[in-house]
């Protein structure tokens, strides 16, 4: 597969997003389904795997999808690019005595799920208003610096707050919730990162499911653990309302000879070069399907044409992509669970 860079990190063009092997899809995969799934992902191109310490926390345990992560990929680290994700509480930084020490303790933990000596690359998963994330900044060069880690980043972040954070210690990565339903990020986030020699790291670019067509107004979402229940597109008066996108999608699918979501995917690789989304799904036939969109090349006049029919489209519900531990996404579901 065609690599990307992510600042210092070379990573495939496309990543997995691991989550729903452990979280967030309802009823997950047997182990051994999942190892091998994300086997096979490596074995078509695939070396760039995203995780998170919190993953499995509602059905599981936290830590419990770096624990599949880590022993799906063990016999491979050196040539995979982890990406894991932490949350820090003020009492943390109490307790440990210095933002620095907690979020070390957070790493430690999850190098040891993870069965390595170093991750690749460390967001803070989201910021705590009650933390300084300059301090997070400050603290995430020195694990560089020590070798604990190669790269940083942030998620669900606006500019301002990248920018304060990449003037501290240089950011690696932005993960942001980006796709054709959700393009808030084009106005600034993303032109800054392209300036800023910054990767971008789309999740849910394929809109929780919705652009690949196989979510409709009659689709019954899991009752436990499954966060689309909660996603503003996957309303039943959204799904009706975004149709026209579908069927803008439909007509360059059959023009390319891909999928809905393979074309969803292509269209913003083509549109920045500092793109590397991360879709994720517990099923391997729709992992590889969506791997396969790094083959999809559009000519600029295709995607031209897609993106001219994209601006005419109205789109119904969003979610937004600034977010932080007090005001988040999450926090909605948890409390209907």
């Amino acid at each position: 597969m065609q690599k990307r860079k992510l600042r210092d990190l070379e990573v495939s063009a496309i990543g997995v997003g691991c989550m729903g092997f452990s979280h967030g899809y309802g009823k997950v995969p047997e182990t051994e389904y999942s190892i091998n799934a994300m086997r096979k992902a490596f074995e078509v191109g695939c070396n760039f795997f995203d995780t998170a310490e919190v993953y499995g926390d509602v059905v599981f345990y936290p830590g419990h999808n770096e624990e599949l992560v880590g022993k799906a990929l063990s016999s491979v680290r050196k040539d995979v690019v982890l990406a894991t994700k932490l949350h820090l509480r003020p009492d943390e930084v109490a307790a440990r005595s210095s933002v620095y020490d907690a979020v070390k303790s957070h790493l430690v933990a999850s190098m040891k799920r993870l069965g390595t000596d170093y991750v690749d690359l460390y967001y803070l998963h989201r910021i705590n208003e009650e933390v300084s994330f300059e301090e997070v900044a400050a603290a995430m060069g020195r694990l560089i610096d020590k070798g604990l880690i190669r790269g940083w980043g942030l998620s669900q972040v606006d500019v301002e707050t990248l920018a304060k954070a990449h003037a501290i210690t240089p950011v690696s990565a932005v993960q942001n919730i980006y796709s054709m339903l959700e393009r808030g990020c084009e106005a600034e986030v993303i032109p800054y990162c392209v300036e800023h020699n910054i990767g971008f790291v789309p999740f849910s670019p394929i809109a929780s499911g919705f652009l690949s067509g196989k979510v409709t107004v009659d689709t019954k979402f899991e009752e436990v653990d499954d966060v689309r229940k909660f996603v503003p597109q996957l309303k039943k008066e959204n799904i009706t309302a975004n149709q026209p996108i579908l069927d803008v999608l439909a007509d360059f699918s059959k023009l390319k000879n891909a999928t809905n979501a393979q074309i969803s995917l292509a269209w913003m690789l083509h549109k920045y070069p500092n793109v590397v989304p991360i879709p994720g799904s517990k099923n391997l036939e729709r992992i590889l399907e969506n791997l396969g969109a790094a083959d999809v090349t559009l000519t600029d006049n295709e995607f031209a044409q897609l993106e001219a029919a994209l601006n005419a489209c109205t789109v119904h519900g969003h979610r937004g992509f600034v977010e932080t531990e007090q005001h988040t996404f999450g926090n909605n579901w948890k409390k209907k669970e």
